[in-house]
């Protein structure tokens, strides 16, 4: 299928990942800001639109092929989100803070804005392992009960929180404080660039933390492009 400006940046890339990078390289939000077109995100970015659409077209002609997820099942995928971006979350954070407090401590006073980081990262640090720990506990399991209920072709039970879209909502809102969050620790580092000056630990931070917003990205847009809107059409189709 061709791509269009019409086209929403969350359902290009959810139709082929490999998109994702485009979208990065121009600083288009395809996660949270997924329902945007192409040309709205360009237009808000003073972005030439053609310029994305000839370097999407390129990368989907010459790019390596990525793992279609939209194809997996809602179980499997669930699993993966777990396996991979939030074990990868609850091992990379403290690693990141470790760095962050040292170098703010070492080159805080020469570097005010580190001390900005410091204090923006431990609070993302925080609210992310909570919201972790809600998906795992709330939200995850109804989405495999809703798998379960279609395998055997009977009506699930009722959750405590009612439907699927109270806590998704809350995901997604988390979400966006997690990519806003994120968003202000590369204008506090420049596009997470050490100066001169930086220690090898200084540019080990940097280093972490444009790693996790990349992981951090892909993360949210299998939740809030694929796996969320499955499983409130599955619930809808049960219920």
């Amino acid at each position: 299928m061709s791509i269009t400006k019409e086209r929403t940046i969350g359902q290009v890339v959810k139709d082929d990942y490999r998109t994702a990078q485009v979208f990065q390289q121009y600083g288009l939000d395809f996660c949270c800001g997924g329902g945007r077109t192409i040309e709205e995100a360009c237009t808000g970015k003073n972005v030439n639109p053609d310029k994305v659409i000839q370097a999407l077209d390129q990368i989907r002609t010459n790019g390596i092929k990525d793992d279609n997820y939209d194809q997996w099942s809602l179980d499997f995928l669930v699993d993966y989100i777990v396996n991979n971006h939030h074990e990868f979350t609850r091992n990379k954070l403290p690693e990141i803070g470790k760095y962050a407090k040292k170098v703010a401590k070492v080159h805080g006073d020469q570097h005010e804005e580190l001390n900005e980081i410091y204090y923006e990262f431990t609070m993302l640090h925080t609210e992310i392992f909570n919201h972790l720990d809600k998906e795992e506990r709330i939200l995850f399991p109804y989405i495999k009960q809703l798998v379960e209920a279609e395998k055997k072709g009977v009506q699930p039970e009722a959750p405590e929180f009612g439907e699927a879209a109270n806590p998704i909502a809350m995901m997604e809102d988390e979400h966006e404080e997690a990519g806003s969050s994120m968003a202000k620790i590369r204008r506090l580092s420049n596009d997470f660039t050490p100066p001169e000056d930086a220690c090898t630990t200084y540019r080990l931070l940097y280093q972490n933390l444009e790693g996790f917003e990349k992981d951090l990205h892909k993360h949210v847009h299998l939740e809030n492009n694929i796996l969320f809107p499955k499983a409130l059409e599955l619930e809808k189709q049960l219920n």
